[in-house]
């Protein structure tokens, strides 16, 4: 694990949800007698409150996800050399299936890829190395659920990479030595916009295909969606993650 994982760890929970109210809160605590004190405490509860509300989290991840369309299920087969499928972490010593296995971020989109791959009879790309605590990497768990769940056979497996960048960066030599040169990428909807951008740098022609959408554009209120509740601090995190990824990507380019 590189120094520079580590700092960027640090720095991803000090600005992301709920490490950023933390953060201010402790900074008010700290300083608590300047004047301004209370002011950053109010701030600080009001942030954590505000990423917590339904409302807010589906504001911030309409941002990304209305970038993309959903891929039709009577669209015409796109032209497209392979599909690719991003890893997305694992659930590990799942002791019900003998070790690791797809946490549901991995699932749903592997889900989704063998839905594309039997439909367009596409070959298959999956992507995702091994952390620290796993047995396997990402991309190994993945085309085992593949085959024996959906009976779709991958032919390329990429299992070095550690981040959506490593993914682009790893995958793209293996699908242009094969010929490959445009794919069908198969992502989370908030996801897809930075996915999209790194791997067409890596270059790729790239049509999406997202998959799972949290935001709901009919804009139908109820009193629930103005509730602090722990999902839309979860969803609140992904845009957040998403947006400050793609600061990331601006300013190192």
């Amino acid at each position: 694990m590189s120094f520079a994982w580590i700092l960027k760890l640090l720095i991803s929970t000090l600005l992301l949800p709920p490490g950023n109210g933390l953060a201010l809160l402790c900074a008010a605590g700290i300083f608590r007698r300047r004047r301004w004190a209370f002011g950053l405490a109010v701030a600080a509860t009001l942030l954590t409150v505000a990423q917590c509300m339904p409302a807010v989290a589906n504001m911030l991840i309409a941002t990304l996800e209305d970038q993309t369309l959903a891929v039709a299920p009577d669209a015409p087969k796109p032209e497209a050399g392979a599909i690719v499928i991003l890893g997305s972490g694992l659930a590990t010593n799942a002791s019900e299936y003998g070790g690791d296995t797809a946490n549901e971020r991995t699932l749903i989109r592997t889900r989704y890829g063998a839905t594309l791959a039997r439909r367009y009879e596409l070959p298959v790309l999956v992507t995702g190395g091994q952390f620290l605590n796993d047995d396997r990497s990402e991309a190994e768990v993945m085309t085992r659920i593949l085959y024996e769940e959906f009976g779709v056979k991958v032919r390329w497996l990429e299992d070095e990479s550690l981040d959506t960048a490593g993914n682009a960066a790893l995958s793209a030599p293996i699908l242009k030595a094969a010929g490959v040169h445009r794919i069908l990428l198969v992502t989370h909807a908030f996801h897809m916009p930075r996915a999209q951008l790194l791997f067409e740098q890596a270059g790729l022609e790239v049509i999406p295909a997202p998959t799972a959408f949290f935001s709901h554009p009919d804009g139908d209120w109820l009193l629930g969606d103005f509730l602090p509740q722990s999902k839309a601090l979860q969803i609140s995190y992904y845009a957040l993650h998403e947006w400050l990824g793609m600061a990331w990507i601006a300013l190192t380019h």
